[in-house]
Parts: C-alpha cells; structure tokens; sequence
C-alpha cells in the first residue's frame, strides 16, 4: 500500500506571529518558547522544534467535516517553520519517536476504523488501517497528549 503523510502548510499561520498576546489570545494562540527537545512538535516542518526557538501554540481544527467527528486541538508550528512535502512511504523521524493513534475516516469524515502503535511501527499500522477500503484518509495524533500531528492519504 502507498502512503503520503501529509505536513499542514504555513500559511494559516505564518501572520500569527507578528499579533500582539492580546490578539493571539482572542484567536486561541499564544507564542512559546521551546525549552525542551523533544517536546514542541511542528505540525508544518514535522520535527521538533530545538531549545530557543519560538513556536506557536494554536487551536486547530484538523477534522472540519460536519460530523460527530468534527474536531480540533493545539499544536505547535515553529515561527519560519517551512511545509515538509514526504516522499511516498516516507514517515518522518519525529513520528517514529512517539506513541502513534491512528485513525481513519471516509469520504464523509465517519470514523472508520483506529489503532494505536509505538512509532517504531507505524508503517504496518497505515498498512493494515487502509487494507480497509472504506479509509479514505487517517489523521495520526500524538497518542499520550491527543494532539493532531499530521494526515495521511493514500498514494
């Protein structure tokens, strides 16, 4: 089976960080500093952000279908971050390093079918979730915070 895991694109975010805190707050954001590494995933560049770098922190709406489904929930973008565009079957290191939920929905954003697997493995996850030919597309999340952490369609 062919994959693409799929980066968010900067532009959404890129004027976010020149908003003061009063309005970031209104939009449900504020800037962070990385004091960690790993710690401060980016959603555009899929890796983690190094000590001292800024990032933002945001709400985002990752699954906008009109379903049960509808979902949102912060993630990190490095401040310059550039969108990653992965290679068929690629699957950046910064997910092999954390436990992986996988899940996949249909044409209509139904929930069809999940797993959960160390990174390490995450391959045979994608593999198995899209045997299933109802998945049209999976949204992988960082599985201990929930967070979203990328998309992946087939290829």
């Amino acid at each position: 089976m062919s994959f693409r895991v799929c980066a968010l694109p900067m532009e959404p975010f890129a004027a976010l960080f020149e908003l003061s805190d009063r309005e970031l707050r209104e939009r449900r954001a504020l800037l962070r500093v990385a004091d960690r590494k790993p710690g401060f995933p980016c959603r555009v560049s899929l890796v983690d952000a190094e000590v001292g770098e800024t990032v933002l922190l945001v709400n985002y709406e990752h699954q906008d279908a009109a379903t049960p489904f509808r979902s949102s929930h912060a993630i990190y973008v490095r401040a310059g971050a550039v969108q990653v565009h992965c290679a068929v079957g690629e699957v950046p290191p910064l997910l092999r390093t954390r436990l992986i939920s996988l899940r996949g929905f249909d044409t209509e954003g139904m929930l069809v079918g999940a797993d959960a697997i160390e990174g390490t493995r995450i391959e045979e996850a994608i593999e198995r979730l899209f045997e299933d030919e109802r998945i049209a597309y999976l949204h992988l999340h960082y599985a201990k915070p929930g967070c979203y952490a990328a998309r992946v369609e087939r290829a």
